[in-house]
């Protein structure tokens, strides 16, 4: 193993990383320091496709609460047109609706658009409203219907309470990686980048009518789920494979979807899906989610063809930076483990945002991960309910503006004809 400058043990018994201690984002020679063990020349290039799932509230006009979608029908009706992309989840008032495989970003917006503008006309004309937040400000979970189901049947029957609590919405993005060595490798490298993404996207900040003091609440309850959080430091894909076998071997699964980690390999896709963002309110939020995603991926594995990388941190580290993230969002601090110093979020983006942009334009991504900066100026979902709140004392006002802010961008939209590809 070749460190450029004197390779030593790990006390977390990953890969050793390089001896001189920097900023994986600013420091050039740092991300130059060869680390790798072996070649991935023999590896397929990923395809980097794209799929995006995304988990919308049903709310109720008058009352502003949550309300079921199942009475309406407005599934069966959306899968009258949209097919498979549409789909129940555990909650009555929840409803999924998730892209095809999708060839790069513009395409992914496009058909994301589609799917969105649907669903809210569908939800105005049966007396509903559609709401894009990761928590409702004020609903009580204690009062939701579940969605009748073998499926969600056992999961409640499995986690008892902790399942019905489960009241949140989340955005999923999968990005195509075939090669599975090459997926496990990638998934190392990018837990880093993940208390940058929650950041970003923290949407949830009230939770049973309350100011919960976090900018990300959703985590906070999905925590209570088990196997979730940071995944694990896998040195490949066959101890990943191990792990899996076992828990379905003890009977704590029956299968690798049970495994609910902020970024994970999907178990039927040959896809790196993370799951740690909030749901966005706009449109363009989630899309430059996902275009941040897809580069951050084309990056680390452009890093990793050349036999190139950076240093690899403990669970335990990056977990400190993901309670920043969820508490303070973009406006808070994270460490930076290698300087052993606090640095601003903001600060931070900005060189993550430089980390990846040699990758931006042979992905055709750069407009809309340009739109990260726009998140920057106007504050998250979190920063802006919060706004609402302070300037009106009103959660009903909260929830007017999250249905506003859900239907920015889909203006004007032709949405006569869908692509017929598969969901992801």
């Amino acid at each position: 193993m070749v460190d450029g400058g004197g390779a030593r043990p790990r006390p977390d018994g990953a890969k050793p990383g390089p001896t001189r201690a920097s900023h994986c984002y600013t420091s050039q020679d740092f991300c130059q320091r060869v680390f790798l063990a072996g070649s991935p020349d023999d590896a397929m290039k990923p395809t980097f496709t794209l799929g995006i799932e995304e988990e919308y509230q049903t709310v109720d006009p008058e009352t502003r609460d949550l309300r079921s979608h199942i009475h309406a029908e407005i599934i069966e009706k959306g899968k009258l047109i949209l097919q498979e992309r549409v789909k129940t989840e555990m909650h009555q008032s929840v409803v999924e609706v998730g892209t095809s495989v999708c060839a790069n970003i513009k395409q992914a917006r496009e058909e994301l658009k589609k799917l969105r503008w649907h669903i809210v006309r569908l939800a105005r004309e049966n007396g509903l409203r559609l709401a894009s937040a990761a928590t409702h400000p004020f609903a009580d979970w204690r009062v939701q219907e579940l969605t009748p189901g073998e499926r969600y049947k056992n999961i409640v029957q499995d986690m008892q309470l902790v399942a019905r609590a489960n009241l949140i919405f989340g955005l999923h993005v999968h990005v195509g990686i075939e090669d599975r060595e090459t997926l496990i490798q990638m998934m190392n490298h990018a837990r880093y980048f993940i208390p940058h993404l929650l950041a970003l996207s923290s949407n949830s900040p009230f939770w049973l009518g309350m100011d919960t003091g976090l900018k990300s609440y959703r985590c906070k309850v999905f925590d209570k789920f088990p196997r979730t959080n940071l995944p694990d430091y896998f040195p490949s894909w066959g101890e990943y494979e191990n792990y899996v076998k076992l828990l379905v071997k003890t009977n704590s699964i029956d299968n690798a979807k049970k495994i609910w980690w902020d970024m994970r390999p999907h178990p039927f896709f040959n896809t790196l899906e993370f799951r740690v963002c909030d749901l966005p309110m706009r449109l363009d939020e989630t899309i430059a989610l996902a275009a941040l995603i897809q580069a951050t991926v084309a990056k680390l594995y452009k890093l990793h063809s050349q036999n190139q990388g950076f240093r690899l941190y403990r669970k335990s580290l990056l977990m400190e930076n993901k309670w920043r993230a969820a508490r303070y969002g973009i406006n808070g601090k994270l460490i930076d483990f290698g300087k052993q110093m606090e640095v601003s979020e903001r600060d931070l983006i900005e060189e993550y945002l430089l980390f990846v942009d040699d990758v931006l334009d042979e992905l055709d991504c750069r407009e809309e991960v340009e739109y990260i900066r726009e998140i920057m100026k106007m504050g998250t979902g979190a920063d802006r309910q919060l706004d609402v709140f302070r300037k009106t004392g009103d959660m009903k006002a909260v929830m007017d503006y999250i249905i506003e802010e859900t239907e920015v961008g889909l203006e004007n939209d032709d949405v006569d004809s869908m692509p017929t590809a598969r969901a992801v």
